[in-house]
């Protein structure tokens, strides 16, 4: 499977944009479009962005492996690793702000 047609079928998979894919690369939609379309090349750095935001190693990107799934993040949402990126980007003390407003949402509440 040719790289433009993977890169496609991972964006609607996710239920994303063209737009939200390129506002992540820090590129237009029309220029993000031309990789889709097999116009442009996807620079390496690109490229390791997308399999960042996809969970995915560079060779499923490349048509390289079917495999989809890399690491210990086996089974997770495009969303929960968006999620997971906002989390990593987060200063320490955020961080701890973070994980404990989710401890408390999480918290069972007695039945009053």
């Amino acid at each position: 499977m040719p790289l433009y047609q993977r890169i496609k079928d991972l964006r609607e998979d996710a239920d994303k944009t063209q737009t939200e894919l390129a506002e992540y690369l820090s590129t237009t939609a029309q220029y993000y479009g031309k990789y889709e379309k097999g116009e442009r090349e996807i620079p390496f750095s690109r490229a390791i962005q997308l399999a960042d935001y996809y969970g995915i190693s560079l060779d499923y990107l490349a048509g390289r492996t079917d495999i989809r799934q890399i690491g210990g993040e086996h089974g997770i949402s495009a969303d929960e690793r968006h999620l997971l990126q906002q989390y990593r980007s987060l200063s320490e003390r955020n961080k701890g702000k973070a994980e404990l407003f989710i401890e408390q949402l999480t918290e069972p509440h007695p039945e009053i």
